[in-house]
């Protein structure tokens, strides 16, 4: 029988300003280098950042919500000009998480 995944929770925040330009950053930089550099990517990351702040500010260290907050208020972001949709920004959002942890994000490991 398969085992759930277990939760992965993020560390106390520090400094959440700090850790939202830290994914702002990170995240525009993916945006630009997955496809093609445009200008609405760092809107986007803004908007991504923002989200994870206020999130992390009001006590949510579970990444599984973290991403699902993201998914959810991304959903009403105009997305008309860019390559990305609410999944695609969640999906890296996670990812650059992870790896800011150390864990390897392929394969479930």
């Amino acid at each position: 029988m398969t085992q759930p995944i277990p939760p992965i929770t993020l560390p106390p925040p520090q400094d959440p300003m700090l850790e939202g330009k830290w994914l702002q950053q990170r995240l525009h930089q993916w945006l630009d280098e997955e496809f093609i550099p445009e200008a609405i990517n760092q809107t986007i990351a803004e908007r991504a950042g923002q989200i994870f702040v206020r999130q992390r500010m009001e006590g949510e260290n579970d990444l599984g919500s973290l991403v699902i907050a993201i998914v959810t208020e991304m959903q009403s972001f105009d997305f008309s000009k860019s390559f990305y949709g609410e999944f695609a920004i969640a999906n890296a959002v996670s990812d650059l998480l992870l790896e800011s942890l150390g864990i390897d994000k392929c394969c479930g490991q």
